[in-house]
């Protein structure tokens, strides 16, 4: 089992009946922007496609609502066709997330628990309904416009998937930290070092590409970057590093988007992946991906960095630059067995399926008792 995408089939399972015993009738709700999983660069969907396989693994009935091109083992939901990034004729993608919202709170009543991974969306649908919900809050919340809106909404279950970042928002109703996980055959551990160092990601300003470059020349080794440009990045991409790209010369190779077994190769093959964030980084999935290949990270100290990654065991927590030249030379030090043991033990989809789980069941003790088994999002009593 190499990458999820390539051993599922579409499938539908078919749906427990009320008081299966342990099993959990469960609504997986992703974005539409990238299918499930998805083909390229998009953590969410990558991480909602992980997770609803191994509930489905695990023996769970499990609805996933996702573009029509996702693919799963899961009863599959679609809201559109395609994935919005990939469909060039979507004008309005909100529309589509209004119709997922719609077929979620029509099919509702199916479900022991609904999980969200759209941001806060679905907030004006849930509030205040009494059938079980919670929302993975996947990106970063220190921007000024959410503090209102979840003031608003702060009854609102949520999960954080590092503890870095509630920081922002401490007021709101959170009931659990659950670290993301990946299945444990994902990716293949490699027990030597390549020649290069790597960067996985988006080219953006808080990942700092042009940081990696930097410590890529100073400490004398290739590096090869593997990343999506957004629409909304590609100026900062044509106007500050493409040049660097081009003063670099052959020191640099970009490739572009990476996926599947050329993800698999590029992380472990190297000799540690940058992550030079200047940003609140709510979890970093390249570091547990690295991890699963065995490949230390050398990683700013921001954000979750500090959870995911034992300093000097994983790899190498700095703070600048300087201190990221100074680690790659003494990164071969550590042992790439030791990587992918943490990652099991720590980082691998089971683990986060079985966290979750345990949310899930707290929600529906918690919950309020349905009446007749007729409620919905929209309307219950």
């Amino acid at each position: 089992m190499r990458q999820v995408k390539e051993h599922l089939e579409p499938a539908t399972v078919p749906r427990a009946t009320a008081g299966g015993g342990s099993k959990v009738r469960i609504a997986q709700v992703a974005p539409l922007y990238e299918s499930v999983p998805p083909k390229g660069y998009g953590g969410t969907e990558r991480v909602a496609s992980y997770l609803t396989e191994e509930l489905v693994a695990q023996g769970h009935d499990v609805t996933l609502f996702a573009s029509g091109d996702s693919v799963t083992r899961a009863r599959l939901v679609p809201a559109c066709e395609r994935s919005l990034r990939q469909d060039g004729r979507c004008k309005d993608p909100l529309a589509a997330h209004f119709r997922m919202l719609g077929q979620v709170a029509e099919l509702a009543p199916d479900f022991d628990v609904i999980h969200f991974h759209i941001d806060y969306l679905h907030f004006p649908v849930t509030h205040r309904q009494p059938l079980p919900h919670v929302t993975t809050l996947h990106g970063r919340l220190d921007l000024p416009e959410l503090v209102p809106l979840h003031r608003q909404f702060a009854g609102q279950p949520v999960i954080s998937i590092s503890d870095s970042q509630r920081g922002p928002l401490p007021f709101v109703n959170w009931v659990g930290t659950v670290y993301h996980g990946l299945p444990k055959n994902l990716h293949s551990f490699r027990d030597r070092p390549g020649d290069y160092l790597a960067f996985l990601g988006r080219i953006s300003p808080e990942k700092q590409p042009d940081q990696a470059i930097a410590i890529a020349r100073d400490a004398g080794l290739p590096l090869k970057i593997a990343a999506k440009v957004d629409r909304v990045d590609r100026d900062y991409y044509e106007q500050e590093i493409q040049p660097l790209l081009r003063k670099a010369g052959r020191s640099v190779e970009f490739i572009g988007e990476v996926d599947g077994q050329d993800k698999d190769d590029f992380l472990g093959n190297a000799r540690a992946p940058l992550f030079p964030i200047d940003w609140p980084e709510p979890f970093g999935l390249v570091m547990i991906e690295a991890m699963a290949c065995g490949t230390p990270v050398i990683a700013y100290r921001r954000g979750s960095v500090p959870e995911v990654i034992d300093d000097g065991v994983t790899g190498f927590i700095v703070e600048n630059a300087d201190e990221a030249v100074r680690a790659v030379g003494r990164v071969d030090q550590l042992s790439r067995a030791e990587c992918r043991r943490v990652f099991e033990e720590r980082f691998c989809a089971s683990r986060m399926a079985r966290d979750y789980l345990k949310v899930y069941r707290q929600l529906r003790r918690s919950s309020p008792t349905r009446k007749h088994g007729k409620e919905t999002l929209a309307g219950a009593s």
